[in-house]
């Protein structure tokens, strides 16, 4: 006999709880702590290419410094190696130095000297440069006697500087700012006439007043330029500042050269040589990592377009 249900039978009861059907999940191996640990492929061949390239990228530097240790010891002759001690000499006179605390000193005082007058030069040069490629009447006015003082090489200041100032910090400092002051204001110029006319006519059009179009427009556009300049015065501001440091000066970097030279104590001659060297090398790379963050919006313009 068949037994009928009625719809209020069949449906639901109103506020019952109705349990779904379970379901079966597809059971996942548990990731042992070996899998974690052990590299990939890729990962391997990710970490030899990027091995390899700085490798590549630093052949030239070893085969240099390879040279340097072995040529003055196998391939000059004993008279030449008192002139050009191999690297291990060097690297034991600057230990030497370090620990009597005399290197830190040197460095200090070039440092003081140069951030004193790069920064001078920074900011007197960005500015001017920014107003001179501004106002057009200006640049014309200005335009003959920077040409002039540009071509004239810092080093033959020198004197006119030590005269003028003594031979004290003073004169340093100027020199070195007098040096790194030309740099940065031709890059200045440089990189505020070369913004895109279409960029000003279009932020123009969306009613962007001069000092709005400026701060948004003109000056991020032209930072890499300005950066480019700011680079070449930062090289020149050291290699300037040596070169004073040798004529009157008490301590410093071009100081300690020069004394060791004239005391025959050729290998602090060399290590202050090449602490100069990896002073410029890292000030390069502080000013690269510098540019890099205040260009961030022309990556991302890049990676947005691509």
């Amino acid at each position: 006999m068949t037994t009928t249900l009625t719809p209020t039978e069949a449906a639901p009861k109103a506020g019952a709880v109705t349990e779904p059907a379970s379901v079966v999940e597809p059971s996942v191996p548990a990731e042992s702590p070996t899998d974690r640990t052990t590299p990939t492929p890729g990962r391997v061949r990710r970490v030899a290419a990027a091995a390899g390239g700085v490798i590549w990228k630093s052949a030239a530097i070893l085969a240099f410094l390879a040279l340097w240790e072995l040529g003055p010891t196998y391939l000059a002759s004993p008279s030449t190696r008192v002139f050009l001690p191999p690297l291990h000499e060097v690297l034991l006179a600057w230990g030497k130095l370090f620990e009597a605390g005399t290197i830190q000193g040197h460095i200090a005082a070039s440092l003081t000297r140069s951030v004193a007058g790069f920064g001078a030069a920074l900011v007197a040069g960005v500015s001017l440069g920014l107003l001179i490629a501004w106002y057009g009447r200006l640049n014309s006015v200005l335009n003959p006697l920077l040409e002039l003082f540009r071509n004239t090489a810092a080093l033959a200041l020198l004197p006119v500087f030590t005269l003028l100032l003594g031979i004290g910090e003073e004169s340093k400092i100027s020199i070195v700012a007098y040096a790194a002051f030309f740099p940065v204001l031709l890059n200045t110029i440089a990189g505020v006439k070369t913004v895109d006319p279409l960029l000003i006519r279009a932020a123009r059009s969306l009613g962007l007043n001069s000092f709005r179009l400026f701060q948004k427009v003109i000056l991020p556009s032209a930072v890499p330029t300005i950066f480019t300049g700011i680079r070449m015065a930062g090289t020149a501001s050291i290699l300037v500042l040596i070169a004073a440091e040798m004529v009157g000066a008490k301590a410093g970097l071009g100081y300690l050269i020069v004394n060791a030279q004239s005391s025959f104590l050729i290998p602090d001659m060399y290590a202050g040589i090449l602490t100069v060297s990896l002073l410029g090398l890292g000030v390069n790379f502080l000013l690269v990592a510098l540019e890099r963050h205040f260009s961030r919006w022309r990556t991302a313009v890049g990676a947005a377009a691509s």
